[in-house]
């Protein structure tokens, strides 16, 4: 009989980092026997199998959680992936409720932690999560926060996020004319939503002064996400002063936008793992980033980028680029964070916590 494994989230079949990797795990259950089905409180791109709970979105009301209809809900999957909804309660309503319902389920649990709450300064007095569930598994995307739990006596894996190195190229000249960029603009792609510790103020300081040092080509710096977290004043502030032309909009696909642009600019302040950073060298783009905490881990591997704080140095690269430099980045992180090795990867963490039957 076929294992059915039920992922769980705030929101699910997004661009956020969570909808993207949990999309990645549950094509990885696939290859290791299982079906899947998503419950969520808002799903971006629905199937027939999905189950929304409109009070587990993030800006539902935490009084309506129901942790009895979400047991309902679960009931007959052999595992229930839980992606970040116990891990960062940005609703706490919905995130106990949560707790409550896979702390009674007969199958297995998996937390699979992108973010923690003492990591964010808005939530430093969430003393309750993660939960500490018996016999559950913690899987973390980064080594600092499996440290972290172990310090708080929760045991965790680190499985870091994975990326299709084989995936198609996306359509550069298509999206170029769709977003209005002639062939010899200098594209700035800032692949984030808008929110205070993406650190927007950052990259476009980088653009403005990036501009007068590639002279012949006209610089746009473009923004692909939505803006959350109240953050439109702030940002409509910033964008209004900026000195460089913006353009804003998603892509059908994430590859279409790193195909358009010349460079990725990724200045974030915090990020759980940063996926812009190995999705650039997937695309063979130079990167600016600036230095948030996990970086120094996703980069040990030996992986090169120019920094936020040296724009001269970019635009000596962008007069004689070295494709070289973008080749033995790509080499480097497919070794370490090739997604077609999840599957493998997956089911050894299964078997050393003793999951070895479904």
């Amino acid at each position: 009989m076929t294992p059915e494994a039920a992922l769980l989230s705030f929101r699910l079949g997004g661009t956020d980092g969570v909808s993207v990797e949990a999309d990645k795990w549950e094509r990885a259950l696939r290859a290791l026997g299982f079906s899947g089905r998503r419950v969520a409180g808002e799903l971006g791109d629905g199937r027939d199998d999905d189950t929304r709970l409109p009070w587990l979105a993030i800006t539902a009301d935490p009084h309506a959680a129901d942790p009895d209809a979400l047991a309902r809900v679960l009931a007959g999957a052999d595992l229930v992936v839980v992606e970040n909804l116990c891990s960062l309660p940005l609703n706490l309503g919905a995130s106990r409720a949560a707790a409550r319902a896979v702390a009674r389920h007969p199958g297995r649990v998996v937390f699979h932690h992108h973010d923690l709450p003492w990591q964010r300064p808005d939530l430093p007095g969430v003393l309750d999560f993660p939960p500490a569930l018996p016999g559950a598994l913690h899987i973390t995307i980064n080594e600092r926060s499996r440290t972290e739990l172990a310090e708080r006596g929760i045991p965790a894996v680190t499985l870091h996020n994975r990326f299709d190195f084989d995936a198609p190229t996306g359509d550069r000249d298509a999206t170029r004319q769709r977003f209005g960029f002639a062939p010899s603009d200098l594209v700035l792609l800032q692949p984030t939503r808008g929110i205070p510790r993406k650190n927007i103020a950052a990259g476009l300081d980088f653009a403005t002064a990036l501009a007068p040092l590639v002279p012949g080509r006209a610089l746009r710096y473009w923004r692909t996400g939505t803006v959350e977290d109240g953050y439109a004043d702030e940002l409509r502030r910033l964008e209004a002063a900026a000195a460089v032309e913006l353009r804003h909009g998603r892509t059908d696909r994430t590859s279409d936008a790193y195909a358009a642009a010349d460079v990725v600019v990724f200045p974030s302040t915090w990020e759980g793992f940063g996926n812009p950073v190995i999705e650039s060298i997937v695309a063979r783009r130079p990167l600016v980033v600036g230095h948030y905490p996990v970086l120094d881990e996703i980069t040990a591997c030996g992986l090169r980028f120019f920094a936020l704080d040296a724009p001269g140095v970019l635009a000596d690269w962008l007069r004689a680029p070295d494709p070289a430099i973008l080749e033995e980045n790509r080499r480097r992180a497919r070794a370490r964070y090739d997604l077609a090795d999840l599957p493998r990867e997956l089911d050894a963490v299964f078997r050393s916590h003793g999951w070895t039957t479904w």
